[in-house]
């Protein structure tokens, strides 16, 4: 389900304010990133740290320090084969399939209730 040699990872966190968090980003830790454009309107951000994507988006309602991030493993294909797969063994999936920008998520908890995520880029 998981391919180490082809899977990508990123955090995903969400923010309550996305400026501040770019300039703490970009102007104290010295992170190359800026605001994209979601093509609706809203904004998010995104840095590549060390092979791993750090990506951020703006949410009223961010969950409380701790909460965030949730690591999101980038399938090239396969989403609904394997949240199924998931299903089958008696994950629990908190997220069905759902369009996300530019692709597909679903998430899914841990045995510890860490929230987890599959994203899948395109189509279906």
């Amino acid at each position: 389900m998981i391919d180490r040699e082809t899977t990508e990872i990123a955090a995903v966190f969400t923010v309550r304010d996305l400026d501040r968090t770019l300039a703490f980003y970009r102007d104290v830790l010295g992170v190359a990133m800026e605001a994209q454009d979601d093509g609706e309107g809203g904004r998010w951000a995104m840095a590549s740290i060390g092979g791993v994507s750090f990506i951020f988006f703006p949410a009223e309602d961010a969950p409380a320090p701790g909460r965030s991030p949730v690591l999101v493993f980038s399938l090239p294909a396969g989403i609904d084969t394997a949240v199924d797969a998931l299903v089958r063994q008696g994950v629990e999936i908190v997220t069905p399939v759902s369009e996300a920008p530019g692709g597909w998520s679903a998430d899914f908890a841990d045995p510890d209730g860490h929230v987890l995520s599959f994203y899948q880029a395109g189509e279906r």
